[in-house]
């Protein structure tokens, strides 16, 4: 097959807070034929974006630097020896780039039509009717309804499923032969997320197009590769055909991250994690069978389990004013009426806008209520008021989606952790910095931690001190909003085997909010499907996977991507 890509000896180096420069992809080689599909995979941090970003001219300058032993060939001319002018001429033409955050590529105050159209402006001399024209025909081609309504658009008004088909339309555009989707669809559910996979390789058959898939979840690489290539610490661990690193794979690392993701035929006592497969020094370890025991988990209610939390005929509705004196009402949550059994987990999934992040703001007050009751020990809390509801909010607490955007980065973890124990007066001051320590090191964290910002730590790291600072205030229940949707699939095994050694030791119920199915059906008793604000269904976790009733059940199980079947 004719070779439209070869990365030769990529080298790309950063300089770091000392000034010193720092190699953060080191030697990587790969080709890409002409319609065919590479799939590269590795957690944060493994170099995979910024390789992504050198091919695409797009690393920061003057912090940045490509060796100049490194070769980019597309179609057999080297890029990285063109003129800025003649790499622009490739960009956009040749080749395109899909970002992870859609939100952070649109321009929020321009139309959707005027950031489709100006990509084409720049490369095609069109009369105003033609480029309308045609941007019309790119929105429709990416499967955005009511095409010529969503011309005038803003992003804001369109979903995340809908700005990242925008962003897909900018992309091709001007119909490039190579295109770059990094991470497009982390943040998406897992029924917008088969669409969005599904469109990306239609339109590479369609156009004869080449692709670049970035992901950190293996899971994915079925529904859309050819070749995988397999990155750690900004090398190639492992590259071969699908088939072969899916099923055999050869190097422990790639072993490790097929095993950490949660799977749905089975629920171990422990998920597996990267550190059981290699060391820091990123050799092999000999595996120690109790990491693969037969023995499963079992979960379920029987239906005799004392009741923690009762919800009943939640209502919570959300109004946009649509003219000077109209306003339209969004229905978030409507007539939600359900129990939390003591020491169990009650997952709850459901796409974007199905309400369930809106159930978990009206557990916690942190959002007020349209109607309904949530019981504890019989006490309505939604009637108290801030000073009666100060005693159940030690009782109830919630660890967010975004561990960058919950922890106060002027406090320092040890502030972080205290602060709740001083506000709720929970023990004796002097007593609350051993108790923090106590706490980090009960999440896998050093007491070193104590002194250091939250800049200075990793996601999942930050996800920890989250956690820590939730169980300061000896919860009983715990509400986690997407808690592990933002962290790679090592990180995720990390968190979720945190989380159940906390349940099995503290006695804690969780209200785990998740659209991703698979990590729902590991750490759920009981499970709740919610669309559109309504509760479609309850059931026990094995019974609703294996039997689900409803169609919007078995419409976002039959999503689920296969290679977590098996």
């Amino acid at each position: 097959m004719e070779t439209l890509l070869s990365v030769k000896n990529l080298t790309v180096r950063f300089k770091n807070q000392q000034q010193v420069w720092v190699n953060v992809v080191q030697d990587l080689s790969f080709d890409i034929a002409a319609q065919q599909t590479v799939a590269i995979v590795g957690e944060s941090g493994s170099g995979k974006s910024v390789s992504a970003l050198a091919i695409m001219g797009l690393l920061p300058t003057p912090n940045s630097q490509v060796s100049t032993k490194s070769k980019l060939e597309f179609e057999g001319e080297n890029l990285l020896t063109l003129s800025l002018h003649a790499r622009r001429q490739h960009c956009g033409h040749d080749l395109a780039m899909i970002f992870q955050e859609p939100m952070s590529s649109l321009n929020p105050v321009f139309t959707v039509g005027s950031q489709i159209a100006e990509a084409l402006r720049l490369q095609h001399k069109l009369s105003a009717a033609k480029l309308k024209a045609r941007v019309i025909e790119l929105l429709q081609e990416v499967g955005i309804s009511s095409a010529e309504h969503r011309y005038y658009a803003y992003p804001s008004e369109l979903s995340g499923g809908q700005q990242q088909r925008v962003m897909i339309a900018i992309a091709l555009a001007c119909e490039p032969k190579l295109l770059i989707a990094d991470e497009p669809t982390t943040a998406l559910d897992v029924t917008i997320q088969k669409q969005i996979i599904s469109l990306l390789t239609q339109l590479c058959e369609r156009r004869k197009m080449s692709m670049i898939f970035i992901t950190h979840d293996l899971a994915l690489v079925a529904e859309v590769a050819d070749r995988v290539i397999v990155m750690r610490h900004g090398k190639i661990r492992e590259q071969g055909q699908l088939r072969q690193i899916l099923h055999d794979p050869q190097d422990h690392y790639t072993q490790a991250l097929l095993y950490c993701r949660p799977r749905i035929d089975c629920r171990p006592m422990r998920l597996p994690v990267i550190s059981d497969f290699i060391d820091h020094n990123g050799q092999a370890i000999q595996q120690n069978n109790c990491i693969f025991s037969s023995k499963q988990r079992q979960r379920g209610l029987t239906g005799q389990e004392a009741i923690i939390l009762e919800a009943k005929h939640l209502k919570k509705s959300f109004y946009s004013r649509t003219g000077l004196w109209h306003k339209e009402e969004n229905i978030a949550v409507q007539d939600a009426s359900f129990k939390l059994a003591k020491g169990k987990t009650l997952g709850l999934v459901g796409e974007s806008g199905s309400g369930k992040t809106t159930i978990g703001m009206l557990l916690m007050r942190l959002q007020p209520a349209d109607g309904g009751e949530v019981l504890i020990d019989g006490q309505d809390i939604l009637t108290l008021n801030a000073k009666q509801f100060a005693a159940y909010q030690t009782r109830i607490q919630i660890i967010f989606q975004n561990p960058y955007a919950s922890l106060n980065p002027r406090l320092s973890i040890g502030e972080i952790i205290t602060e709740p124990m001083r506000i709720h007066a929970i023990g004796q001051r002097e007593q609350h910095k051993s108790r923090a320590i106590n706490l980090l090191e009960r999440v896998g964290l050093a007491a070193s931690a104590y002194d250091l910002y939250p800049h200075e730590f990793s996601g999942g790291q930050r996800q920890r001190i989250a956690i820590a600072r939730c169980l300061a205030l000896q919860p009983e229940i715990i509400i986690c909003d997407e808690s592990v949707s933002a962290l790679d699939v090592s990180v995720q095994a990390q968190v979720l085997n945190l989380l159940q050694e906390l349940q099995d030791e503290f006695g804690l119920s969780y209200i785990f909010i998740s659209h991703d199915l698979a990590v729902i059906k590991y750490i759920s008793d009981q499970v709740m499907v919610m669309q559109h604000g309504q509760i479609v269904e309850v059931a026990n976790a094995d019974q609703l996977y294996q039997h689900p009733k409803h169609p919007y059940t078995q419409q976002l199980l039959s999503a689920i991507p296969s290679t977590l079947h098996h």
